[in-house]
């Protein structure tokens, strides 16, 4: 094998600051591959990096690149037979010391994947934003988004760059080592200045500490040196749970509606479905295909989940109902091979930026007809996707059932994401309930 790995700087092209990118150059039977990372250098730097005499930040960067070589040697090393492909997925990608956007688009062309940039950097402008140095807060929330962007995991990485952009408005792109205890309680005290809700400044606060766990991680701080977050240090808020759920009555009530057009009836139709198929969530509906009905059941992995449950896959088992099976016959493709999406809010043969567009148009669809008919019904909260969901595991709770059922019918990891869910019991319950403890009282007259 004939494989030779060193640092280069890539002189054809000079960026707007006048520098060019320093690329790690790995040549293999002769074959070159230049992977951009995260620093850019003059000419003159670049020389200068070999000098006995230099400046204190070339010093740091000569090691910062001598290290970045070494165990790029070394994970090239541990690969028998050597591949760039594998060399990439081991080493390049997710690694921030690369330029993680191009890493990306590189790989997926290499293995014929969607990725469109444009859809990209339109969704997530933080991409578009100067890059910045490789201890700072930026650095590592572009690789943490472009690590999750890779994994189709869409919706999350939009959180982080939202987490990012309110850590940019509070106090510009700082150094790790700038956020300490102090810090994290300053931004938390001007988040609920800033009329955040409790639930959302833990959000927040808690991707900033994935962040930091990223950070670590990758070696580019020390926990010792620098971690803010744990006992007697920073705790993200927790709120407690908002009462979500809808009653039995008010289900009723949208169960014997009588739609007044087609955008109704959709709206109408898939809460229910989301209701009576274990609170199953919008994006679930619209990924379920024929293979996944097996005779009276419908089996099916969480999306959300299933990156988490990988090693334990936990399929989610529901009765097909006939109020159900009604459903899928109005709406479904007529088209039933096993391969082939049950409703049409799905295509096949598009990116993940694209499919998600089409479930938060899917859901979008749903909750604006539905607060329409919650409206017209009475219904106090609000009637979306999210509240059948919650709905389904309160009543359940509510009839006796156990948690662990639940727990299970939900897809929950943890039992008490489940607890969390099940809201309080109705007042007339609370009554029937409080009655019980004096029931040796029932045979006595006022």
């Amino acid at each position: 094998m004939s494989l030779s790995i060193s640092i280069s700087l890539d002189t054809r092209r000079a960026k707007k600051t006048g520098k060019f990118p320093v690329k790690l150059l790995a040549i293999f039977n002769r074959k070159p591959r230049r992977y951009q990372t995260v620093y850019d250098l003059s000419e003159e730097e670049f020389k200068a990096l070999s000098a006995k005499q230099k400046a204190e930040y070339l010093k740091k960067m000569q090691a910062s690149l001598k290290q970045l070589q070494r165990k790029a040697e070394e994970a090239a090393a541990d690969l028998s037979p050597f591949t760039f492909e594998g060399f990439e997925k081991s080493f390049i990608l997710n690694n921030p010391s690369f330029h993680q956007r191009k890493t990306i688009k590189e790989i997926a062309e290499l293995e014929n994947l969607p990725f469109n940039q444009v859809m990209y950097d339109n969704r997530f402008p933080i991409f578009r934003l100067p890059k910045p140095e490789p201890d700072t807060i930026l650095s590592v929330f572009l690789f943490y988004i472009s690590k999750l962007l890779n994994e189709h995991r869409i919706r999350t990485a939009a959180h982080y760059q939202t987490t990012y952009n309110v850590l940019a408005r509070f106090s510009g792109n700082v150094r790790f080592v700038d956020i300490n205890v102090i810090y994290l309680k300053r931004f938390e005290a001007w988040m609920l200045e800033q009329e955040y809700s409790k639930t959302t400044v833990g959000i927040y606060t808690r991707c900033l500490r994935a962040a930091f766990n990223e950070a670590i991680f990758q070696g580019i701080i020390k926990r010792e040196n620098c971690y803010p977050f744990g006992r007697r240090l920073y705790q993200p808020p927790s709120s407690r749970n908002i009462k979500k759920a809808l009653t039995l009555e008010d289900v009723s009530k949208i169960y014997y509606y009588q739609p007044e057009n087609e955008r109704e009836r959709k709206a109408k139709d898939f809460w229910l479905f989301s209701y009576l198929a274990n609170g199953i969530n919008p994006t679930d509906i619209a990924h379920l295909k024929y293979k996944n009905i097996d005779g009276e059941y419908l089996v099916f992995e969480r999306a959300k989940t299933v990156n988490a449950t990988r090693l334990d896959p936990r399929p989610i088992t529901v009765f097909i109902s006939e109020d159900m099976q009604k459903i899928i016959d109005y709406w479904g493709n007529k088209d039933k091979s096993p391969e082939n999406y049950i409703f049409p809010w799905m295509e096949h043969n598009i990116t993940p930026l694209r499919q998600v567009e089409l479930c938060e148009l899917f859901v979008q669809s749903i909750n604006d007809w539905m607060a329409k008919i919650g409206k017209k019904l009475g219904i106090e909260k609000k009637v979306t996707t999210y509240v059948a969901r919650h709905t389904f595991s309160t009543i359940l709770k509510r009839s006796g059932v156990s948690t662990e059922f639940i727990q299970e019918s939900l897809g929950h990891t943890s039992i008490k994401t489940t607890e969390s869910y099940l809201d309080s019991f109705e007042k007339s319950v609370k009554k029937e309930y409080s009655l019980k403890l004096v029931a040796f009282k029932a045979g006595e007259k006022d």
